[in-house]
C-alpha cells in the first residue's frame, strides 16, 4: 500500500512514492555493520553477509530503475576518528562484487558529526544526491547525521527492509494472534525495564530468562549467589511482579563457581551445578536450568504469536548453551508466528541452523525494543516528515 493511499501520519513513504529514480543520485542508508575476519594475507573478509543480503531488495530495485546509487553506512564504534581495522573496504569489496556499479561511502562514525547529527556533516552527505532511502532499521532509532539529516533535505522513502520491519513490529503490538507471548533475556535489565512494562500489557505471558532474571529473583526475596544483579532496578522489577501480570521467571538454574582444586595443568578448575531459585554463596547463575526449559518450550509451543529477545545465557560457552538452544529449537518448531530481535539472539539462532525456521528475524536490536515500547523512532518520523512536506508542497502547486 502506498503513503498516498492512506494517513501520511501514521505510515512510512515507501519507494514507489519517490520522485522518478531513473537516472536520479540516491542516498542509501544501509545497515552494513557486519562481521570482518582477518585472514591469513593480513587483508579483513566479511564474516557473515546476512545485513548486506537483507540489503538487496532495496539495492536491486534502485538499480533496475537506473539509479545511481550510493550506499552509506557505519561499522563498529571508531568513536568520530578514522581506524583501519573498521575501514568499509572489505564491505566495499563484498557489496560490488555483487552488485557492480554500486558506490560505498567510507565509515559514517569516522566523522564525530554522524552522531552529533552535525548540519555540516548532514550537508556532505547530501551534496550532489537527488533521492534519499532509510533501509538501515538498526539504527533508525538513532538520532544521527545519516538517519535524520538526509530527510530534511531530499525527497525520502523507507527501503523495502525498513517496511518490512515497522510492519511486522507494529502488527505484532497492535494486533498479534493469541495466545501471544514475549520471551525477554540478556544481561541488563535497566536497559529492558521499559519495553518490559509495554509487553507485559499487551501479551498473554511474558517469560524472563538471562541476566537480568536474578534482578527479579533477587525482588521476589531469593538468594542469587553471586548472580548479576542491577541493585538500581531492584524496586521497578517488583512492582512490575507485583502487577498482576501473567510472568513467568526460571524455576531452576545451570550455576557455575571457581573450585578450591586445581585441574591437571595447575589452573583453577571450575564446578557447574543446578539450582532452584536459591543459589549458594559464590555461585553465579549462568543459564536456565531443564525444568525451565521444558515449561518455557511448552509455552512457546501453545502460541500463535511469539516475539523473543536475547539468549538465556551465557552461550557462547558450551557449558551454558543448553537454554538458547532449547528456546531457539522451540521458536523453529512453533506453528505460530515467530518473530526473533537482538544482536545475540540472531546470531545464535544462525549458529544453530534455525534461522530459516523463524517467520520474521530482524536487525534491529535497540531499534526493535525501542519501536515496540514507544512506537516510533526518530528515523521513522523523518521519513514521514519529509513526505508529508514534499507532499503538501505538491499539492499547493497543483
Amino acid at each position: 500500500m502506498r503513503v498516498s493511499d492512506v494517513t501520511v501520519s501514521t505510515q512510512l513513504p515507501v519507494l514507489e512514492d519517490l520522485p522518478n529514480p531513473d537516472g536520479a543520485r540516491v542516498l542509501l542508508r544501509a545497515d552494513l555493520n557486519v562481521p570482518l575476519r582477518d585472514t591469513l594475507d593480513g587483508t579483513r573478509q566479511v564474516a557473515d553477509d546476512f545485513r548486506i543480503r537483507a540489503l538487496m531488495p532495496t539495492l536491486s530495485w534502485l538499480v533496475d530503475q537506473g539509479a545511481d546509487v550510493t550506499v552509506c553506512s557505519h561499522l563498529g564504534r571508531p568513536k568520530g576518528k578514522p581506524d583501519a581495522r573498521l575501514s568499509m573496504a572489505p564491505v566495499r569489496s563484498f557489496l560490488e562484487s555483487v552488485v557492480p556499479g554500486v558506490k560505498v561511502m567510507e565509515n559514517l562514525r569516522f566523522d564525530p558529526g554522524e552522531e552529533t547529527n552535525d548540519p555540516a556533516f548532514v550537508n556532505r552527505l547530501v551534496r550532489d544526491q537527488d533521492l534519499y532511502v532509510n533501509d538501515a532499521f538498526g539504527t533508525a532509532h538513532r538520532a544521527h547525521a545519516s538517519v535524520v539529516g538526509p530527510p530534511e533535505r531530499l525527497p525520502s522513502a523507507a527501503g523495502r527492509l525498513l517496511s518490512r520491519e515497522v510492519d511486522v513490529l507494529t502488527q505484532l503490538v497492535d494486533a498479534p494472534a493469541r495466545p501471544f507471548i514475549a520471551l525477554v533475556g540478556g544481561a541488563k535489565v535497566g536497559d529492558k525495564l521499559g519495553v518490559l512494562k509495554t509487553l507485559s500489557e499487551k501479551v498473554d505471558t511474558l517469560l524472563i530468562g538471562g541476566g537480568m532474571c536474578f534482578t527479579f529473583l533477587d525482588a521476589l526475596g531469593h538468594d542469587i549467589g553471586a548472580s548479576l544483579v542491577d541493585v538500581d532496578h531492584l524496586a521497578a522489577c517488583r512492582r512490575l511482579l507485583q502487577s498482576q501480570r501473567h510472568i513467568l521467571l526460571p524455576h531452576d538454574v545451570l550455576a557455575l563457581r571457581p573450585s578450591r582444586s586445581s585441574g591437571h595443568d595447575g589452573t583453577p578448575s571450575e564446578e557447574v551445578r543446578c539450582f532452584e531459585r536459591d543459589l549458594a554463596n559464590g555461585w553465579t547463575g549462568l543459564d536456565i536450568g531443564p525444568k525451565t526449559m521444558a515449561e518455557f518450550t511448552e509455552v512457546i509451543g501453545q502460541a500463535a504469536t511469539v516475539l523473543w529477545n536475547g539468549p538465556m545465557g551465557k552461550f557462547e560457552d558450551e557449558r551454558f548453551q543448553a537454554g538458547t538452544r532449547s528456546i531457539a529449537t522451540a521458536m523453529a518448531n512453533c506453528p505460530g508466528f515467530t518473530v526473533v530481535g537482538g544482536g545475540d539472539t540472531t546470531a545464535a539462532l544462525r549458529s544453530y541452523g534455525l534461522d530459516d525456521a523463524i517467520d520474521h528475524v530482524s536487525t534491529g536490536g535497540g531499534a526493535t525494543l525501542e519501536l515496540i515500547e514507544k512506537g516510533d523512532l526518530p528515523g521513522l518520523a523523518a521519513l514521514r516528515a519529509s513526505y508529508q512536506r514534499t507532499h503538501v508542497s505538491d499539492r499547493l502547486v497543483q
